[in-house]
């Protein structure tokens, strides 16, 4: 297994980070839709959520709206669910790429390791220059960590 892993290495963004909050919230506030809208995507866009089916087979439809008016459609399929521990999901609108994002408990925090494999290394090479999709994964995570903590303080 050790050589699918290193097999992607040129074509894959994979970024960690512990989230200050347990691993219940985390998991909430990444699969529900009136949450995620509040926190998905780089810095400056926002996000209207037609349909997030989360469960395997499960269609994710969305629409991020770019600071500057530009609309980007995204379409995933859900592979692969399992409760606070993993969600892998295959984005089939271009870019195409498979995402899994990995869910460990640690007492009242959460690390998340989020992997994003693109199909090709051109492409890969392509979408972090032209979308900067490394850095906007880092904004994302950001975010998610921020909303978290604030919802986290509401309770």
């Amino acid at each position: 297994m050790e050589n699918v892993k290193s097999d992607t290495k040129d074509r894959e963004i994979l970024l960690s980070r512990t989230i200050n909050a347990p691993v219940d919230l985390v998991w909430e506030v990444w699969t529900e839709p009136e949450h995620i809208v509040h926190w998905w995507g780089p810095d400056g866009f926002t996000n209207t959520i037609a349909k997030m089916d989360v469960k395997p087979g499960g269609e994710w439809d969305l629409v991020m709206h770019g600071p500057d008016g530009t609309d980007y459609k995204n379409k995933s399929i859900f592979k692969e669910i399992v409760l606070h521990k993993k969600i892998v999901y295959e984005h089939v609108t271009a870019p195409k790429f498979i995402a899994t994002i990995e869910f460990e408990e640690q007492g009242e925090k959460t690390l998340i390791r989020w992997q994003m494999v693109f199909e090709t290394r051109e492409q890969f090479i392509q979408v972090v220059k032209t979308f900067k999709a490394d850095e906007g994964l880092k904004q994302n995570l950001e975010k998610l960590d921020a909303y978290v903590v604030n919802q986290k303080n509401k309770s």
